[in-house]
Parts: C-alpha cells; structure tokens; sequence
C-alpha cells in the first residue's frame, strides 16, 4: 500500500461513506487519515467507524491514522415562531437572552460572552455571512442591530463576530465529552476548533496528554494575531478556510493560508488545507478547474495534507473526489517547479544534533541518489524533523510504537512503518535495510541513509548517520 506521493489525503467519514466496504475503498484510493466530524453523528457511529478503520489497519497491515474533529463553541440563535422570517435592510432586530421563540423584530441569542464582548459598530454575520447585522447599542442581556444584507433567516443559524475577542472556551461541555469518548478509543489526533489564542490550545493538551497529538484549526481572525503563539504549542495546524472566508474578507484567505503554511514549515508542524478543496464535487463527477489549481496551490506552498469534507462524508462521488486528488498531488510532485521550490527552500535547521543529522541526510541521500531515509523515532520527534527539511526521496519512518506509526501518516513524505525495537546497532541496520526492500524502497544495490539515536528509546536523540546498501 505504498504511496507514490509526498502530501497526504485526509477524508471526512459521514452517512455516504460509512460502510465497511466503502471505507476500504476510501482507503485503497488514496486516503492516509479519516476524519470523524464530532458536529454531526453520535458516538455509536463514530465507534463503528473507528472499529471500520482499525480492522482495515489489520487487514492491509498498514498504520491508518484517525482524526478526531470537535465541534467547538458553535455560535447560534435560537428558534422562530414558523421556523424563519425574512428581515429586510435598515430594519432594527433585536438579539437577546429571551429563550421563547423568535419573530419578525427578535430572536433569541444565547451566549452571554457575545454580549460581554458586544459595542456599537460591532458586525455580527449570521448564516455564513448571508445576514450581516451591526450593532447599535447593547447590554449585557441585548443588542439593538440594524439590519445591512438582510434575508430569509431561519432557526439555529450560525453567528460570527469577526472584529471581537470572545471570553469563550474552545472546548463545551460537549466537546469535553466527545474528547474523553475519542481518546478511549484511541484517536491519533484532536482537532481543536475555534482557537483564539494560544491559552486555548494549553488548555485543550492539559486534559488530552500524550494520548494524542493537537491539530489546532485557524478559523477566527484572532488566532491570526497570535499565530507564533500558536504554532509554538500545537502539534499542527489546520487552515479551515470554511469560517475563517465568512469573518475574514475573502480577498485576504489566500494570503493567510500562505503565512499559516510558512510558519508551520519553519517550526516543522505539520500543517493542513481544508474546507471546499473539491465542493463542485459533492454534486458532480469531475471538480472545477479553479478547485484543481486551488489543490494543486496548497501542493505548491508546501502542505503536508489536504482535506475533503463534504465531498466524502455526504458527496454523491467520494471515491472519484480521493482518485483526483490523488492525482493532483502526484502530478504537482513531478513537476519542475514544484521541485525547484522544495530545492530553494530556506529553512535553517536549529542547533541541535537532530536538526544537524536530519538536514545531513536530506544532502546526502541528494548527492548520492539514495533509494530512502530511513528514520527510527520513538516518539515521531525526529521525524518531523526530517520531514521538514523536505528531502528529494522518500522517508521511511520506522518505529516500535503503533501510536506514533498512526500519528505520523499525516505528515509530508513519512510511510510509517510499525517495526519491532532494536537492541543493537546491527540490528537496527538489518531491519532498516529488510524494511526498505519489503516495502518496496529499494532492490538489490540501492543506497539508503539511516538515522537513529544511541542509546536505543531515547526520545529527541537522533545522532547517528549511516549509509547502507540492499544486499
């Protein structure tokens, strides 16, 4: 099940694509992580999801890894007497703390910290930016708005406030729930939604520990301010372009995304594209030309993975949406300037061993046309290191722990391999080559450059480089 392409897939599960059968084919096309939408479903079907995915693990003895995604502080308002009105420019609506069902002038609003942080000339953007209201004046219990882009508003519909700083936990009650169920199952990674600071994802690692890796999304405006904070804390990040294009102009997504990825190539975080990549695709066999550019772009810039959503979780054509991408990623790869870019890349390794003996291997295994890095990693530390310094052949990280196998399918350029632990150096040196061979990295002659630290099991103490031959 080797993947001939660096950038990884990951794919939203949902009613369409819930099957054993179809889950397999999900994962035989092209996808290397799935995503559990915690917004929609309930834990029965996430269970059998993951029960789906980890006996496919089995199956094809491949580490598959699982992406836990909250739903995070939803903003909503209430319900309407008929289920909706139509409100019309410059007419005055109410937001307010009054539970009962909402009418032509009112509705309900309740989210106290929304108040708190509420002041006149405030915009607030309901139903994905459809409705826009401004404040005009406000209490702690209600906010007078003047209606600008008026429509037909109906029950539970989102709310935004771009321009303001909410005193709000990233994680609900819900979410506290959902995060306890996922990390006894065994998720690989928590998607933290609605981060606004970087306090927000030291609370999120305070309860999860080391049974997961942090993948931080950047959807409010105001985690952009805080972005260094960020990167620093998470163990990669997500740029969930659905809400941060409603509460940020969308002429200023493109260059966002831009800075996000730099940011997490420097710090060696992974980082993620997601949110409409292929949307076309939800109703249609084949995605716009615009969408191919809009994959292949995150491809360019240096992402470690892009994201399907919708396309796989309700789409009408899932498989086909994994197959393009597929393709896209792989030709990108191949392209000159694509790999003129990787060969241009600036990143300066830091002073430590690990980022000395990793930045050594990506020149040495150039220079010598070697068929693979080989990289044993306890905790994936050293893998990520090499993974940032972007080498022009495959990386084949090998390690003793499942957990760490499953967490590094998503970083760029890894085929994690799960691999019994080394006592010696000979040791490590036979299996790396065994490995390379098996897994179809190397034949009989080839060169690979394998990296691992002595003493064995230590975390973070990469200091040995090693060129082997496939005999």
């Amino acid at each position: 099940m080797r993947r001939y392409r660096n950038a990884k897939i990951i794919a939203t599960l949902g009613p369409v694509t819930s099957s054993e059968s179809c889950i397999g084919s999900l994962f035989k096309s092209g996808v290397d992580v799935f995503r559990l939408n915690f917004s929609h479903g309930n834990k029965d079907s996430h269970k059998l999801s993951y029960d789906i995915i980890r006996n496919l693990e089995s199956k094809y003895e491949r580490p598959v890894g699982i992406l836990l995604d909250l739903q995070g502080p939803k903003l909503r308002v209430g319900r309407f007497q008929n289920g909706s009105v139509k409100i019309i420019q410059d007419q005055i609506f109410f937001l307010d703390m009054d539970p009962s069902l909402g009418d032509q002038s009112r509705v309900s609003l309740p989210h106290p910290e929304i108040f708190k942080a509420l002041k006149p000339g405030t915009s607030l953007l309901v139903d994905d930016g459809k409705i826009q209201l401004v404040v005009e004046s406000s209490s702690l219990e209600k906010a007078k708005t003047r209606v600008i882009v008026g429509g037909v508003l109906s029950d539970n519909k989102g709310v935004n406030i771009p321009g303001a700083l909410l005193e709000i936990s990233s994680l609900t009650i819900k979410d506290r729930g959902d995060l306890d169920f996922g990390l006894n199952l065994g998720v690989d990674w928590v998607g933290l939604s609605f981060v606004q600071r970087a306090s927000d994802v030291i609370e999120a690692k305070a309860i999860i520990g080391n049974a997961a890796f942090v993948m931080t999304k950047i959807e409010k405006p105001q985690a952009m301010d805080c972005l260094d904070e960020i990167v620093d804390v998470s163990d990669g990040l997500m740029v969930a372009r659905g809400d941060l294009g409603v509460e940020c102009l969308p002429e200023d997504v493109p260059g966002l995304q831009k800075r996000v990825v730099r940011l997490c190539r420097e710090a060696g975080k992974p980082v993620v594209i997601a949110t409409q990549m292929l949307d076309s695709m939800v109703k249609s066999p084949t995605p716009t030309r615009a969408e191919v550019s809009d994959v292949a772009t995150a491809i360019f810039d240096g992402a470690d993975a892009v994201m399907l959503s919708a396309e796989t979780a309700v789409g009408e054509y899932p498989l086909e949406a994994v197959g393009i991408m597929n393709r896209i990623i792989s030709t990108v790869e191949q392209d000159n300037q694509y790999l003129r870019l990787i060969n241009l890349d600036d990143n300066q390794p830091e002073a430590t061993p690990a980022d000395a003996i990793t930045a050594a291997a990506r020149q040495v295994a150039n220079t010598i046309s070697a068929s693979c890095v080989v990289i044993f990693s306890t905790t994936g530390s050293t893998s990520l290191r090499l993974a940032r310094e972007r080498p022009t052949v495959p990386i084949l990280g090998l390690t003793p722990r499942k957990e760490t196998a499953r967490r590094l399918t998503l970083v760029w350029g890894i085929h994690s391999v799960l691999t019994k632990d080394c006592q010696t150096f000979r040791e490590m040196v036979t299996d790396a080559v065994k490995v390379a061979r098996d897994e179809e990295f190397g034949k009989i002659g080839d060169s690979l450059i394998i990296t691992a630290g002595v003493p064995f099991g230590t975390p973070g103490k990469t200091n040995i480089l090693r060129i082997a031959w496939i005999e």
